[in-house]
């Protein structure tokens, strides 16, 4: 049921951000792991709700409560959003998963969309992007580039999601360069500057000439180019204002229509749980600029695999590719399916490090 009668006053007092509640059609409530400002994953779901909001031109309000722990304060904040009025919900970190679920339970008549989960309810869906896809191209790039062979990887939590695109990158550097090797620190954490700046350090110190991250900060592009001679890549945001270097392309989140399509099916009262796992065909993985300080060549060929993923024509787990062990996991030709993709919690052959458990 759409709620057309909001108190702002009950917004201030559970300290949630964002336009104050009034008389709308439709509140739609963001739950955030980190702060808007991080420049990377939660920047681009606050840019996607505020073209949302726009798009509307005032038939929805929106409100927000960022820096919301994977925790039981994350039941806690998805609870006091539905107390205060809002229709539909977008819980946007792995880690609220089942606290979507809990609250779900206890507000049928609102509904819940989680970012990157699997579990799903009559009130509840789910929705992510093929981000490997971008870590194909990124993998290719970073092994073309590298002079010293020597690849860092700041992962954050050892999910599927972070699992795939680590071997995504390792698989398409090791197809340009057979040479390459990959360091990977882990931070059990989405989003923390200072511990994602001292893994980059870390990582340029023992000889990486090329640092990627699944982390949400900028921090790992200021400490590279501080170092000098290191290429990165711009993580769910472009992270533009450190190109040309370090920063040679990146991965783009772009969650804009989807918002706007589901708020639409609320709003006709056609909206329906379900998944939707999409990639750089409909737009939601977008790929950087890539700049002039990669080769002429190097760039060529990377934009020719986005195009060809982008036209169903290549798909970057496709076999041979053994597993960690030695075992085959994809014969010649055999491409991955989404089932084994959603639960890949192993690395490739080649890769040295353990996963974590």
């Amino acid at each position: 049921m759409l709620r057309r009668t909001l108190l702002a006053s009950a917004a201030v007092a559970f300290g949630l951000g964002g336009a104050a509640f009034a008389e709308e059609e439709l509140t739609a409530g963001f739950i955030y792991i980190g702060p808007p400002g991080d420049g990377g994953w939660t920047y681009e779901h606050d840019q996607a709700r505020q073209k949302m909001e726009a798009h509307f031109d005032g038939r929805v309000k929106t409100v927000y409560q960022e820096n919301v722990p994977e925790s039981a304060d994350a039941e806690r904040a998805i609870t006091q959003m539905a107390l205060t009025g809002a229709d539909i919900i977008f819980t946007t970190s792995f880690g609220y998963m089942d606290p979507t679920l809990a609250v779900a339970e206890k507000f049928p008549n609102v509904k819940f969309e989680h970012a990157t989960g699997y579990k799903r309810a009559d009130n509840v869906t789910t929705y992510s992007a093929r981000f490997y896809e971008g870590r194909a191209i990124q993998g290719h790039i970073a092994g073309k580039m590298t002079k010293t062979n020597k690849i860092g990887y700041i992962a954050s939590i050892p999910i599927p999601e972070v699992i795939r695109g680590i071997n995504s990158a390792y698989l398409h550097a090791k197809k340009v360069n057979p040479d390459v090797e990959f360091s990977i620190i882990w931070l059990y954490t989405w989003f923390d500057p200072a511990k994602e700046a001292d893994a980059a350090r870390a990582l340029i110190e023992n000889g990486a000439d090329v640092v990627l991250q699944h982390t949400d900060s900028t921090a790992p592009q200021a400490a590279a180019q501080e170092a000098g001679g290191v290429i990165t890549f711009g993580q769910a945001s472009d992270m533009g204002e450190y190109a040309p270097m370090p920063r040679v392309s990146s991965i783009i989140d772009n969650w804009a229509p989807y918002y706007i399509e589901r708020v639409q099916a609320v709003l006709d009262g056609t909206w329906e749980s379900k998944d939707t796992w999409d990639g750089i065909s409909t737009g939601m993985v977008g790929i950087g600029e890539i700049t002039d300080a990669v080769p002429a060549d190097v760039k060529a060929e990377a934009l020719a695999m986005k195009d060809a993923i982008a036209a169903g024509e290549y798909h970057p787990f496709t076999g041979p590719i053994n597993k960690q062990d030695g075992s085959v996991w994809l014969a010649e030709g055999e491409v991955a399916s989404d089932g084994d993709l959603a639960g890949l919690n192993f690395y490739v052959e080649g890769i040295t490090a353990e996963v974590p458990n």
